[in-house]
């Protein structure tokens, strides 16, 4: 049912025993008004949107001892024409139903939402046969991120790092405590390694010639207009192929779905979107026990 499930750790269950441990700290007074019967609850889906988060919704009910059938396959696109459309049913004891009820529904509408948002993205830039990076940030929800970046697999983005030990992303920060981009890139590249990129943020041309010449692997040009960005791109990929060298050109910084279309040049390898985690609607899901 799920493709990318196979992306995940193990250890992804163990967040999920920590989620419900938060909800339920102590006594569960609602469960014990229900009780244990054996029920069947519906799965709506209320808002147009792409299903993912399936692997976290059922390990949720796996904790609860519940079982889920699912109606749609992860990644598909959710049209509910009347207001609303069955998307899974869950069965099992009622109390356990709802133990797991509310947590699985956050997590199914963020992780949802990003990925409907991803998808959108994505087809903005095949609609204007863009063929380079769609990509989310770091900008996550802390202990969410897994879910948000999943979110984004299943919408056909890429999430671009995962972590700070991911790969080197220097920034302006690092750089004005460093003193400069050649000495930032060549403090990272003496730990590094050959097997991780580094990659520096640039706020001008002059900066990115200069992370070039140090040796990054890409080049970030951050804040830029659409007229500005592409111009510095194509100055960038003639000065490599000068140099004969290979390097990244990302564009980020207040892209947003409205004007993305702008930086779509074939200069351009890679568009990062916060966006695509940070303010995000989710998609409406609601989980109703049949009497």
């Amino acid at each position: 049912m799920a493709k990318h499930a196979a992306l995940l750790p193990t250890t992804f269950a163990r967040s999920i025993e920590n989620w419900l441990a938060e909800d339920i700290p102590s006594f569960d007074y609602g469960g014990y008004v229900v009780g244990d019967d054996e029920k069947e609850a519906t799965l709506y889906c209320k808002a147009d949107g792409v299903l993912a988060g399936v692997p976290f919704f059922n390990e949720v009910f796996r904790q609860t001892g519940c079982t889920v059938t699912w109606s749609f396959e992860e990644g598909a696109e959710i049209i509910p024409n009347d207001g609303k459309v069955v998307v899974a049913q869950v069965r099992g004891a009622a109390r356990r139903i709802l133990m797991g009820e509310r947590l699985a529904l956050n997590i199914l509408a963020r992780c949802s939402g990003v990925a409907t948002r991803a998808r959108r993205l994505r087809k903005i830039a095949n609609d204007n046969a863009f063929a380079g990076v769609v990509a989310g940030t770091r900008k996550t929800t802390p202990g969410f991120r897994l879910v948000e970046k999943y979110g984004m697999e299943v919408g056909g983005a890429d999430t671009h790092r995962m972590d700070l030990s991911a790969m080197v992303m220097l920034k302006d920060n690092h750089i004005w405590a460093t003193g400069s981009i050649t000495g930032a890139v060549e403090k990272a590249r003496s730990v590094a390694g050959f097997s991780i990129k580094i990659e520096v943020e640039c706020q001008s041309e002059e900066e990115a010639l200069e992370a070039i010449a140090a040796g990054a692997d890409i080049v970030m040009l951050d804040n830029f207009t659409p007229e500005a960005m592409v111009a510095a791109a194509t100055n960038l990929k003639a000065h490599c192929l000068t140099g004969h060298r290979t390097v990244l050109i990302e564009a980020s910084g207040g892209i947003t779905e409205e004007n993305a279309a702008l930086f779509m040049a074939p200069t351009i390898d890679i568009i990062s979107f916060g966006a695509m985690t940070q303010s995000v609607q989710h998609i409406d899901f609601s989980l109703k026990i049949s009497p």
